[in-house]
């Protein structure tokens, strides 16, 4: 499966076709921003998320009383995208439905997924068509990973994320076997804008907020480099790295909606964070990942 590459005179960007994943994001010295996805850890580096955000209960949902199965995350990441349209700063990838989606997934769309280089910004677009007759119904996201340290000698723990604005974001609570439980708190942040990393944060996996600020960059105080994810049209953030572990990286993860309810079978049609739309209509959301070098 070829990897399509673009770049300009300040970043080069790897792009796989089975799900649109980035591969590989480079400064023009070289060095690699993103997670390489060893399988020590965690073997992805970027998925993107579609039509569904983490874990089903009992791995299913329902609609109209037929009852679907359905992985962690969706299916997009198992399937290869076309490559509709590509230039030396940009490139377009599609999928629509197959008679495999549709034993799981009982929409008919097409997903269209943009990577455009901007300077040290690589836009990122992602478009859904409904092309069926029937309301559909999804979420959608981002998974990206960096790894942390970006530079030679520093440590994990000299790293934090840093909000744009001060604010109080919402932890969204999250049982044991990782569904949102209803137990939201404030949570507060380190002079209302910074989180520090330290691996021990992820022991019960995932950081989830909501009602956070829209931009954040992964940064060190006694480093150079740094990265920073806007998602202007995502109402809920992520943070994670592999439960337990001294991983060297982490994940920034905007998304759109958020798993199902602890102990709920969720109904996709009355979900509600879930993106509903229309037979004709599409929805567009656009968010960003920049490198400061």
């Amino acid at each position: 499966m070829e990897l399509q590459t673009i770049q300009n005179e300040n970043i080069k960007v790897a792009i796989s076709p089975k799900g649109a994943e980035l591969q590989s994001i480079r400064d023009s010295s070289g060095t690699e921003y993103l997670w390489q996805g060893d399988p020590a850890y965690w073997r992805g580096r970027a998925t993107n998320l579609f039509p569904y955000i983490g874990r089903l209960t009992e791995g299913c949902y329902e609609y109209k009383g037929q009852r679907y199965n359905m992985g962690i995350h969706g299916f997009l990441r198992e399937n290869e995208m076309s490559v509709e349209a590509a230039t030396d700063s940009v490139v377009s990838f599609l999928l629509h439905e197959t008679k495999e989606t549709l034993e799981i997934y009982p929409f008919p769309f097409e997903i269209w997924i943009k990577y455009a280089l901007d300077g040290n910004l690589i836009n990122i677009t992602f478009e859904v068509i409904n092309t069926g007759k029937d309301c559909m119904y999804f979420g959608i996201g981002g998974h990206p990973g960096f790894n942390v340290p970006l530079e030679d000698g520093l440590r994990f723990d000299d790293y934090y994320l840093e909000f744009a604005e001060k604010h109080v974001p919402v932890f969204v609570g999250i049982s044991e076997t990782c569904f949102p439980n209803g137990a939201d708190r404030e949570y507060p942040l380190k002079d209302d804008r910074i989180l520090p990393l330290f691996h021990s944060m992820f022991d019960n996996d995932a950081i989830i907020l909501r009602d956070m600020h829209r931009k954040v960059t992964l940064k060190s105080d006694i480093g150079k480099k740094s990265v920073t994810v806007a998602f202007p049209d995502m109402p809920y953030l992520g943070f994670w790295h592999t439960v337990k572990t001294t991983a060297p990286f982490v994940c920034i993860e905007p998304w759109s909606s958020l798993p199902s309810r602890d102990g709920v079978i969720e109904d996709i049609a009355t979900q509600e964070d879930l993106i509903s739309l229309e037979p004709g209509l599409r929805y567009i959301n656009n968010w960003s990942i920049e490198i400061h070098s």
